[in-house]
């Protein structure tokens, strides 16, 4: 590389990185407060763990009338998980809030959550101690530090200027998340959280809408989509409750009991030794504590927290819309109400004669989601393939019958090493209970086990038994419940067909033809819809064609199909009339492409502006070259053997896979409508080529589109325009309506909008791939024939799902992509501009 080029090349990067780093200042100086409040962060928290004593806040503080504990509590955090948190939050919800709202506005909405919280919880605390509670009369005297208070208070705030989608969402993040810590972690930052939350709520209702109601604060009406995943995310509250009291430590609140249930209590060395101590050593007792304090310290602790995995897997399955996990559901909170009865027979009615106001509160957890479960049965209806469940459930028989076997066959030739020797028949007892979380064999009447290992040998043996089996069955149900359900799939290619030929559709429509489409027909029958499922997105290729009065309701109707079979719906390259339809649902859009049409009626190359056109009409005359119409199962020998060829010269040339999609390639020119333009010499050698796609209208093509296009080794300057000009001339004098030079995907008009972020990455990208594909040449080259501009958009209902829309897309135009292809198409992105062509 020259010098001038690394000195090119250098500056480059360095034009970048002070772009990106202006741009990271840029928002950093739209949101001061929240920076400053990630810095006092930063410099007050190294001195944090004295800071409680004195900036605490708690009922102390106040009645000492250290008012202004009130204020300084939020300034500190302690802990590196409080750092994360306070930091995370700062960036969710105080930084968009500063943004959209003024530093003012949201510095007040901050100081009046968290002061409010404050209030709040210590009134809360009081109260509780009057009456006698021992939670809250438990926290009288406990003082706490941290900002989350008011973060989540501006938060709550801050959403009710959202979109209803966006709203519900940051609403169930901070909701759940307060709640989770009030009831499983339950310290006094939990209570100022939570009254801060409800005062939040109330501000954002009062002061960002207009009817200033409390029914602003309702769930409103969502799709299928929508709900399983609220479902999946309350139903996941059981399993992550626990984790917060594993994270924090901290287990005061009412639920903490669950603790116990899904991921076990603390068992240390010094527990064992009170367990075994004199008398006591030969106790059943001391055995279970031998061997609860074993499992604790080996891979074996991986069983404790298979009901909390599973409740994860499960909820997996809720938010995909399976019905198997609906019914998984059902069954788990069935088991947990049974074990929270039992466990309450066992330890609290014992010792207390009745259950208390808490031991009911635990019971309503999955009571209220089995009532949860049945009010939105409707919303989980996509069933399993056979074999699917057939698979999952050989696997996890087959597994049980072969980790018992290994289990039982070398723990037997290994008994000497246990303590005590074990029997066969204990053996085979044993191994249901390597399988059962500790915390459940008591409940069942069982102990935790009779013997333990000694040898190296024995203990790998005894501690890798119950986790080998879980994550084989856990994963094999992950992949059922992550599997498509099924999709009865039927052939509707001939009646689409037969629209499309009726109606017609958009310049791209006929591509709905070639293989890899699946076809959607509305319940009408007058339009219809072609797609590709990739992963779980449903991308369309175009938008609804057909009737265009059945067109705008397909696109709702379409939706709602998906909705049904766990699908995210994504519309791709369609034209303005689709996206008001879309608009209208509240969907969000992108740019992806620009199309280009020519207007055939007044189509005349007269004038400077054509120039370039006349010039390579009179140059291929000049050459000896003419222009051939065929389809390709007419075309001459020679002719499909010259294309053939200069398409794999092409792909070897540049190593890069062709792509499809929306582009065609050799295997779309087969179809008989559809027409190629070849431009040969006079020996009859491939100068180019470009194929054209029917637009049909009353049975009758009224439009072409562009797809192929190769040019021949060797050929003249201003082959491609030649082709162009002589199709368009032809389509004029046979009648058509218009010719489309066809979209550039990734490649735009400026047309002086401001650019969303998302699109200004897709810029970005589009300027990345322009020397391995040249888009962006490619849509300078049509400028030379003067068409109109129609943009060309990406529609799509959930914001959230765009990482899997674009991998969705970019298997769509790549499917058959190789490792090697994919590292040259990266080193091409940094490479020299290529010609278009």
């Amino acid at each position: 590389m020259t010098g001038a080029a690394l000195e090119q090349t250098g500056g480059g990067r360095l034009h970048r990185w002070w772009a990106a780093s202006a741009g990271v200042l840029g928002i950093l100086a739209k949101a001061p407060l929240s920076l400053t409040l990630v810095v006092v962060f930063l410099v007050l928290g190294l001195g944090a763990r004295g800071a409680t004593d004195w900036a605490g806040l708690g009922t102390s503080t106040v009645a000492e009338g250290r008012w202004w504990s009130l204020f300084t509590y939020g300034v500190w955090e302690y802990g590196t998980f409080g750092f994360l948190v306070a930091i995370g939050l700062t960036l969710i919800t105080l930084l968009p809030a500063e943004r959209r709202l003024g530093s003012v506005k949201a510095g007040s909405l901050f100081l009046l959550c968290q002061v409010g919280g404050g209030l709040l919880a210590v009134a809360a605390m009081e109260i509780g101690g009057v009456a006698g509670d021992g939670w809250l009369g438990g926290l009288i005297g406990n003082r706490t530090v941290g900002p989350t208070p008011g973060l989540v208070g501006v938060g709550l705030a801050f959403s009710a200027t959202l979109t209803a989608l966006w709203r519900r969402r940051l609403r169930l993040l901070l909701v759940t998340g307060t709640l989770l810590f009030l009831f499983y972690a339950g310290e006094v930052v939990d209570l100022a959280r939570t009254g801060a939350a409800a005062i939040g709520l109330t501000a954002g209702v009062l002061l960002f809408t207009k009817r200033r109601s409390l029914r602003d604060l309702r769930l409103l009406p969502s799709s299928h989509a929508e709900t399983r995943l609220l479902v999946a995310v309350f139903g996941s509250v059981p399993a992550l409750g626990p984790l917060v009291t594993w994270f924090t430590r901290d287990h005061d609140g009412p639920l903490a009991l669950y603790r116990e249930l899904f991921i076990g209590v603390d068992t240390s060395a010094a527990s064992v030794d009170a367990a075994c101590a004199g008398p006591l050593a030969g106790t059943q007792g001391c055995t279970n504590a031998r061997v609860d304090f074993a499992l604790a310290n080996s891979p074996d602790v991986f069983v404790y927290w298979v009901p909390l995995l599973l409740i994860a897997v499960v909820a997996v399955g809720l938010w995909r819309g399976r019905s198997m996990a609906w019914w998984a559901a059902v069954i788990l909170r069935l088991l947990l109400l049974a074990a929270l009865l039992r466990y309450f027979l066992l330890k609290h009615e014992t010792a207390t004669g009745s259950f208390t106001l808490y031991s009911i509160l635990q019971l309503c957890v999955p009571t209220a989601m089995l009532v949860v479960l049945f009010l939105t049965r409707r919303h989980f209806r996509i069933r399993a393939e056979r074999e699917t469940v057939l698979t999952f459930l050989s696997i996890a028989v087959l597994t049980f019958l072969a980790v018992g076997a290994v289990y039982i066959k070398f723990g037997y030739d290994a008994r000497a090493e246990f303590d005590p020797v074990p029997a066969f028949h204990q053996l085979v007892s044993d191994y249901p209970k390597r399988l059962v979380p500790p915390a459940y064999l008591p409940l069942m009447g069982k102990h935790l086990g009779t013997f333990l290992p000694v040898t190296l040998h024995a203990k790998a043996l005894w501690e890798f038994t119950g986790p080998v089996f879980w994550l084989i069955v856990l994963g094999g149900l992950l992949v059922a419940f992550w599997r498509a359900g099924v999709r009865h799939k039927v052939d509707s290619s001939a009646p689409a067909e037969e629209l499309l030929l009726r109606h017609g559709g958009s310049t791209l429509s006929w591509m709905s033809t070639w293989p890899g489409n699946d076809h959607w027909i509305s319940p009408d029958g007058g339009a219809a819809i072609a797609y590709r499922v990739i992963g779980n997105t449903a991308l369309t290729l175009g938008g609804p064609y057909g009737d265009p009065a059945s067109r705008g309701p397909a696109v709702a109707e379409f939706t709602a199909s998906c909705d049904d079979r766990g699908w995210t719906p994504c519309f791709y390259s369609v034209s303005q009339e689709t996206k008001d339809v879309t608009d209208a649902l509240g969907w969000s859009s992108l740019q992806v492409a620009e199309d280009t049409l020519l207007l055939l009626p007044d189509l005349a190359f007269t004038g400077k502006r054509w120039q370039d056109v006349r010039s390579a009409l009179n140059r291929a005359g000049k050459a000896g070259v003419s222009a051939h119409w065929y389809t390709w199962p007419t075309a001459p020998i020679a002719v499909q053997e010259q294309v053939r060829a200069l398409s794999e010269e092409w792909v070897a040339d540049k190593g890069l896979p062709e792509m499809g999609f929306t582009l065609g390639g050799l295997a779309e020119l087969e179809d008989p409508r559809v027409r190629i333009l070849v431009a040969l010499d006079q020996e009859n050698t491939l100068q180019g080529i470009t194929s054209w796609l029917p637009c049909y209208q009353d049975g009758q093509p009224v439009g072409w589109t562009l797809d192929f296009m190769r040019r021949g080794n060797g050929s003249f300057q201003g082959v491609m325009e030649y082709l162009i000009a002589t199709a368009a001339l032809t389509f004029k004098d046979e009648g058509a309506q218009y010719l489309s030079l066809s979209g550039a995907p990734l490649a735009r008009m400026d047309r002086g909008e401001q650019a969303a972020p998302l699109q200004r990455l897709l810029d970005v990208l589009g300027r990345a791939l322009e020397p391995a594909y040249g888009f962006r040449s490619l849509l300078h080259f049509k400028a030379k024939f003067q068409p109109t501009y129609l943009p060309l958009y990406l529609v799509y209902p959930d914001p959230a799902q765009l990482p899997a829309i674009a991998n969705a897309i970019g298997k769509a135009y790549l499917p058959h992509v190789t490792t090697g292809q994919m590292l040259r198409l990266s080193r091409r992105f940094t490479a020299g501009q290529t010609r278009w062509g």
